[in-house]
Order: structure tokens, then C-alpha cells, then sequence
């Protein structure tokens, strides 16, 4: 019975722990350490990921529209659909692959994660424009 309850305890402090190292307390607006840098310049770059996901599903949403609309007209204007599931395949490739090289700036350095972060929050901020433009213009 002891055993079980040092390991339920172990188990409790190991989350706990697991808990507190997931999300820390970095104030972006001042951060100088380059670990802090580092952790803002991801959190900067997941905060414009999750906007594109919302934007491409307004998107994608759009373009079922579209593929509706046309494919009314005649079936063989379907395909905007499709046109933008590729689209987005082929900029996730690009968009991956130059922050890679984004980060060759400081290959293996400390600052290497701020740039490969800072290049994905830029590139997806300038894909989320992209696709805004594409849902007002469906909408008009």
C-alpha cells in the first residue's frame, strides 16, 4: 500500500513539474535573454498559426462555395477546392524549407530558434493576407 502511494505521489510532483515547464513566464514586451527571445519569437509565431487556420477554414469554406456555384454552371469549373488544398500543401513546403535557411544564419547558435520562429510568424502572417484576399474577393 505504501508502494502505491509513493508512486501515486511521484506521479503527482512528476506533473505537476511537467505542468509548470510547459508555458513560462517570459514578459515579451521586455524580453533581452535569448532564451526568452526565443520563447516569444514561438509564441509570436503560434499566435499567427492559429490565425490562418481560422482564415483557411473561411477559405475553404469559400471555395466549397465556389465548386457549388460553378459546378451548377458546368461540372468541369469544379475545383477551387482542391486548387487551394494544393496551394497550401506546396506553400507549407516552401514556407518550411525557407525558415529552415532562415535559420542558417545561426546554424546550431542560440539564436537559430528566434529566427527560424520569427521567419514562420512572417511568411504565415504574409499566407493569411493571402488568403483573406481570396475569401473577400469569393465573397464579392
Amino acid at each position: 500500500m505504501r508502494a502505491v502511494a509513493s508512486v501515486i505521489g511521484l506521479l503527482f510532483v512528476s506533473m505537476r513539474s511537467a505542468l509548470a515547464q510547459e508555458e513560462p513566464q517570459v514578459d515579451c514586451r521586455n524580453a533581452v535573454a535569448q532564451m526568452d527571445l526565443n520563447i516569444c519569437a514561438d509564441r509570436d509565431y503560434r499566435t499567427a498559426d492559429a490565425e490562418l487556420n481560422k482564415v483557411y477554414k473561411q477559405a475553404m469554406t469559400a471555395m466549397q462555395a465556389t465548386d457549388k456555384e460553378l459546378g451548377g454552371i458546368d461540372p468541369a469549373y469544379v475545383g477551387a477546392v482542391e486548387a487551394l488544398k494544393k496551394a497550401q500543401r506546396a506553400w507549407i513546403g516552401y514556407r518550411d524549407g525557407q525558415c529552415e535557411l532562415a535559420g542558417f544564419e545561426a546554424r546550431g547558435g542560440s539564436m537559430e530558434p528566434m529566427l527560424v520562429s520569427g521567419c514562420l510568424a512572417e511568411l504565415t502572417r504574409k499566407r493569411t493576407a493571402e488568403l483573406k484576399e481570396l475569401v473577400e474577393s469569393a465573397e464579392n
